[in-house]
């Protein structure tokens, strides 16, 4: 399937191409073929791409992959969006240091629906708790949320989690300054679960097996 089919399935949703592991040749392919949104996990492999290919100005990169806070100072400002703000600690590091860099960061909250151990994520209920906080803190614009169900078989397992994360950002927006916040985003559905996401919302989708084919071992 060609890349224009691809996004017009996925409308009216964004497609981000997950780009971990990939080399960059195989980015600039899918660029020529007009893909702007690109995804990275790590931050050391991220952080040379930009570098690597900072001719593709009008690239825009996203960071979906787990983001320690001891690396805050090395993200904020370079990335579009950043999908995994999973804790107050690294959202406290992040707009510490776009107040010492002088620099805005757009994020979404990463949520922990199903309480999976080997996720991070807010759960529910800890995101509501901490959401004044959250909020309060200055140079972070929050677009949304993000999660990560579980890997099933059938894509329609999940649409449960889509669901309810759905519902949890339109609780969360009926008392937040929407012009700080504004809460638009909901980042979900991968390669084998995309469809069932967007019928549930989503507004990002993060595909990287249907638009690179399988995933490099990372060594």
């Amino acid at each position: 399937m060609d890349l224009k089919t691809i996004v017009q399935n996925c409308a009216p949703a964004q497609v981000l191409a997950v780009s971990k592991l990939q080399p960059e040749h195989k980015i600039r392919e899918l660029y020529q073929e007009g893909q702007r949104l690109f995804g990275e996990n790590y931050v050391q492999e991220a952080l040379e791409k930009l570098e690597h290919l900072q001719d593709l100005s009008d690239i825009q990169w996203h960071l979906i992959g787990h983001l320690q806070k001891n690396k805050a100072k090395f993200v904020v400002g370079r990335f579009a969006l950043i999908h995994s703000v999973d804790s107050i600690d690294l959202a406290e590091a992040l707009s510490r240091h776009c107040g010492l860099k002088g620099v805005e960061q757009n994020i979404l909250i990463q949520v922990n629906l199903a309480a999976e151990e080997s996720k991070g994520g807010f759960d529910k209920d800890g995101l509501l708790k901490a959401w004044p906080q959250l909020t309060k803190l200055p140079h972070l614009h929050i677009l949304g949320l993000m999660t990560m169900p579980p890997l099933t078989e059938e894509g329609h397992e999940v649409r449960l989690y889509f669901r309810e994360l759905r519902e949890l950002r339109d609780t969360l927006r009926s008392d937040v300054d929407v012009a700080l916040h504004p809460l638009t985003e909901l980042s979900m559905g991968t390669s084998h679960d995309f469809k069932v996401a967007i019928e549930e919302g989503a507004t990002i989708v993060r595909l990287g097996t249907i638009l690179f084919g399988e995933r490099p071992v990372k060594r």
